[in-house]
């Protein structure tokens, strides 16, 4: 059984601590400040991380946040990709990246009978409308999520689904299967990631604690599992699942999902973790 945790830790060191004493094997992990990944380079007791700065090529130090895949025991290794701007050839080491920040990819082999995989840690980074569409207060996710997916084509050489094995999950910063205005949108990603053969691994109920009451954008029977709180609410109000999971067709059948979202398992980021169990 390999152990992954997915994970947007929102800049805390403290949940980074917490994270090495989860006997976990690997983390697929968002919002980690650039001292949270020198901190973590510095972890010695089988912890890795990539030895390619995340935030390269892009130089853009008032980004504070990144994605990052972590391996955390000597029960797996792992080869990183390296972050490039896009390529039409990439070599063996590349990774060309449609979005800054938005995605961190490694193949990881596990040293059980589990086969080696592509691991992703996604986070959808919020957009702005250009100053010509008007209404500069509104932002959203759904570009960045789909850039990702693009991004993910890169490891998917054929159209029969069973020849690649990729796990996949982070913060899309969107909510599937709702009844608001922006639930069309939000279904495109499910649907195009189908369409690539990445099955939808949620966490879904009862795989994790239901919002109560059920939020007025989620229908009656609903399976979503709050995975995220705002500044104004707390992890017993958490109410919108923003974390997801995908796995390759096939693969998938060896995938499972469970949110920590629990009150008294929830962490020290507004994030609950998601714990994902291969084997």
């Amino acid at each position: 059984m390999t152990k992954v945790i997915v994970w947007n830790i929102n800049r805390k060191q403290r949940a980074l601590q917490e994270l090495m004493t989860m006997g976990a094997d690997l983390a697929l992990l968002q919002e980690v400040h650039p001292g949270g990944w020198e901190w973590l380079a510095g972890v010695r007791n089988g912890v890795e991380v990539t030895p390619h700065a995340p935030w390269l090529p892009w130089p853009q130090s008032h980004y504070d946040r990144w994605p990052l895949v972590v391996k955390l025991s000597d029960r797996v290794q792992i080869d990183w990709f390296r972050p490039t701007s896009p390529i039409h050839w990439p070599t063996a080491d590349d990774l060309p990246t449609s979005g800054i920040g938005t995605i961190a990819v490694a193949r990881v082999m596990p040293e059980d009978d589990v086969q080696p995989f592509i691991a992703a840690s996604m986070y959808a980074r919020w957009s702005r409308p250009h100053p010509t569409a008007g209404n500069q207060n509104w932002i959203y996710p759904d570009a960045s999520a789909h850039r990702i997916i693009s991004d993910l084509s890169l490891f998917i050489a054929s159209y029969d689904s069973n020849t690649h094995r990729i796990l996949a999950g982070g913060d899309l910063n969107v909510a599937f299967f709702g009844e608001d205005g922006f639930d069309a949108r939000a279904q495109t990603i499910v649907d195009r990631m189908d369409a690539l053969g990445l099955e939808y691994m949620g966490p879904q109920y009862p795989d994790g604690r239901l919002a109560e009451p059920r939020p007025a954008h989620l229908p009656e029977g609903t399976r979503n599992v709050p995975t995220y709180y705002t500044r104004s609410r707390t992890p017993a109000s958490a109410h919108v699942q923003v974390d997801h999971v995908f796995a390759s067709r096939g693969f998938h059948e060896t995938v499972g999902t469970r949110a920590l979202n629990e009150v008294d398992e929830w962490g020290p980021s507004d994030h609950c973790r998601v714990l994902v169990e291969i084997g």
